[in-house]
């Protein structure tokens, strides 16, 4: 079974050459469909297709595993391909640009955006790519890993670089803030819970010696102007101020 890219594709192919395990390719599976990619090709897997062990780890991908291309040779996967990238750890011994998976997918939308098909390699298990498949790639893919343990496992590197492709292709921010059904109080509410500390703080004598009072006052209203206080943030503390009084009232004032 093959499948080939289409006129216009939208993203890349992923290729596997060779790869070991049917846990390793539901894997890759899983790590594709989690970042929007579902262009799988399986070159000569060595436990054969279908593997009932690849299903059972695409856990909800299982999509891609069926419409995934069978090949017998990387050559064959990679035919209609216009710019290949090879994913591999080692030195080659190969003139190549070697890039980061960051450049690789940056490069790999721009040239999808002008129509072209780009495909990623990434080999077997034990021992990665050999250099007649690398010799098909116009550029390598080099994850900067530690030096002294280089190999990542096939799922985790189709995962890195899946990931790399959603970071190009989407305008997620780099930090939100999660409200959690609030929202940040405004400066009206603000001077409200300042009026309040100050009325309980000079009730309970804090304000001294009184030549330093507007000193003490205005730090603590600087200190809530530069909180980013929420809503709820406010009413706890108006809260927690009215249980101090209250407190204060059954006890008698004993301290």
């Amino acid at each position: 079974m093959t499948r080939a890219m289409t006129d216009t594709p939208s993203q890349p192919a992923f290729v596997l050459v060779r790869p070991q395990m049917g846990e390793n390719i539901g894997g890759s599976a899983r790590a594709m469909w989690n970042f929007g990619l579902d262009r799988m090709r399986v070159v000569a897997p060595r436990d054969g297709w279908p593997s009932e062990k690849a299903v059972a780890m695409a856990s909800g991908a299982g999509r891609l595993l069926d419409e995934a291309g069978l090949y017998g040779s990387t050559a064959e996967a990679l035919a209609d391909a216009d710019y290949v990238f090879a994913t591999t750890a080692r030195p080659r011994d190969l003139t190549k640009p070697v890039v980061t998976p960051e450049r690789a997918m940056e490069q790999a939308r721009a040239l999808i955006a002008e129509g072209q098909r780009v495909a990623v390699l990434f080999g077997p298990e034990r021992a990665g790519l050999e250099n007649e498949d690398i010799a098909l790639a116009n550029a390598i893919v080099s994850v900067p890993v530690n030096p002294a343990f280089p190999s990542l496992n096939l799922a985790q590197c189709v995962l890195l670089t899946a990931y790399e492709w959603g970071r190009q292709t989407t305008d997620t921010p780099a930090e939100v803030m999660e409200m959690a059904g609030t929202r940040y109080a405004n400066g009206a509410e603000i001077t409200a819970l300042g009026d309040h500390f100050e009325t309980r703080m000079e009730e309970a004598g804090f304000f001294f010696p009184d030549h330093k009072a507007e000193s003490m006052k205005l730090n603590m209203r600087n200190m809530w102007s530069r909180l980013p206080l929420t809503l709820a943030d406010v009413q706890t503390l108006h809260g927690v101020l009215r249980q101090l009084v209250r407190w204060k009232d059954r006890s008698g004032g004993a301290s």
